[in-house]
């Protein structure tokens, strides 16, 4: 019997644990070289685990366990041959598998129908992507339930979206005379059950970060507010041209990219960070755009927004975004940003003091737009207001750096006309 160890790969300088999210091939079953065999859940992305030889799979982790980088996952008897694993007889004779499984309970393979269709047999056939996966983890569903319409039967993210929850298995009326006779109020049920589950990766690096962020930089607030009437009037305008153009909508983020980008280069302390002793500057703006997954929030950075034009800002977080909420996020993609902005808004946040995405010394967060009584030369009117936050690091950023920035950005936003000339 020839074995194969399937170890946890290096897969990122600071990544030195993964948890093993999902299994994509079951226990015992055959698989080939470079099929994926598992999912493996990092503090950034979900990342698929390609077999390294062909053979016969035996589980060594569990879904669910924390492994180090290095760690033993499963192993591949690549002497067992694919008519073997499958319990198909081989030039007339049944062979019998004599694989040893370690410290694992022995699986027993069913033999295949002979009217089986070969895409049966597939290892994609009742398993989930990725995105799929974890859509149908919120939902508490089991894949076995679904049909898949992908490759060899694939379960793909919209079969997982348009699965519906199992529904609730009718009461027992003896059970329901009890309650609504026990109950206060006529009809109504209580329940007061717990229920505990782990926590993702993403979670828990999530939680670790914004509590080292809390206590390891002097961060302050500072708000102001933005009359968005003449940016709302310029997309109004222009909004039908600038689809035509460049094929894509002319959003909230792109702008306030921009006057962020055009702010920090006109005052690099706030795009600057800090290094035990040193202050680092950066010549350049990459900003961090907060996305919301099911699994958490991500930053991925969008790169050298000095230099962007809105239409490219606007493909590159539409692009981000859909990666971030089917999971397909490269480590690449995650790494670096200089400065952050967050939109609560869209959840209809009045206003909040976002937590510094470290090592970055400043985050800006955006929130909902309400039309509000305002005085302008004199005059009692009503406007579309924005409150803005700026939370930053006192030991990198002054007070008085902090309220200038913000005031700057306000300036560009409210004068659009500014922010497209460069002044």
């Amino acid at each position: 019997m020839s074995i194969v160890e399937m170890k946890v790969p290096t897969i990122g300088e600071s990544i030195t644990e993964v948890t093993l999210s999902q299994w994509l091939k079951g226990n015992g079953e055959f698989v080939e070289l470079d099929e994926p065999i598992c999912e493996f859940e990092s503090d950034k992305a979900t990342l698929e685990f390609p077999a390294e030889a062909s053979g016969k799979l035996i589980y060594v982790a569990a879904e669910g366990d924390d492994l180090e980088i290095g760690a033993l996952v499963a192993k591949i008897d690549t002497s067992v041959e694919k008519e073997k694993a499958e319990g198909k007889p081989k030039g007339g004779d049944q062979v019998e598998d004599e694989v040893e499984v370690e410290d694992e309970a022995e699986v027993e393979d069913a033999p295949a129908s002979p009217d089986k269709k070969e895409a049966d047999t597939s290892y994609a056939q009742g398993h989930p992507s990725p995105a799929a996966g974890k859509i149908l983890r919120e939902k508490g569903m089991d894949p076995a339930d679904i049909d898949g319409t992908g490759v060899g039967g694939r379960i793909t993210k919209e079969d997982a979206q348009k699965a519906q929850s199992p529904k609730a298995p009718k009461r027992d009326e003896n059970i329901a005379e009890v309650q609504s006779t026990s109950s206060p109020i006529p009809g109504a049920s209580f329940s007061r059950n717990d229920r505990k589950e782990k926590m993702s990766r993403m979670r828990r690096t999530i939680a670790a970060r914004l509590v080292e962020a809390k206590n390891s930089t002097a961060m302050l607030t500072t708000f102001n507010e933005i009359d968005m009437s003449k940016l709302m009037q310029m997309r109004k305008t222009y909004q039908e041209k600038f689809v035509e153009k460049y094929g894509i909508k002319l959003g909230f983020m792109s702008p306030f990219a921009k006057a962020c980008a055009q702010a920090l280069m006109e005052m690099p302390e706030v795009n600057a960070t800090l290094d035990g002793d040193h202050l680092i500057y950066h010549d350049f703006v990459d900003i961090s755009i907060a996305i919301s997954t099911p699994t958490g929030l991500v930053v991925p950075p969008v790169h050298n927004v000095e230099s962007l034009h809105f239409a490219d800002i606007e493909h590159k977080i539409k692009e981000l975004a859909e990666k971030a909420r089917n999971g397909t996020l490269t480590l690449e993609e995650m790494r670096g940003g200089t400065f952050t902005i967050t939109n609560g808004g869209i959840f209809g946040s009045m206003m909040s003091t976002p937590i510094i995405n470290q090592p970055q010394s400043a985050i800006l967060g955006l929130h909902n737009i309400v039309q509000r009584p305002v005085v302008v030369e004199g005059e009692i009117v009503i406007r579309p207001m924005m409150y803005v936050a700026l939370s930053y690091d006192h030991r990198v950023i002054d007070g008085s750096s902090s309220v200038t920035f913000l005031v700057r950005v306000k300036e560009l936003i409210e004068d659009p006309v500014k922010l497209l000339m460069n002044i």
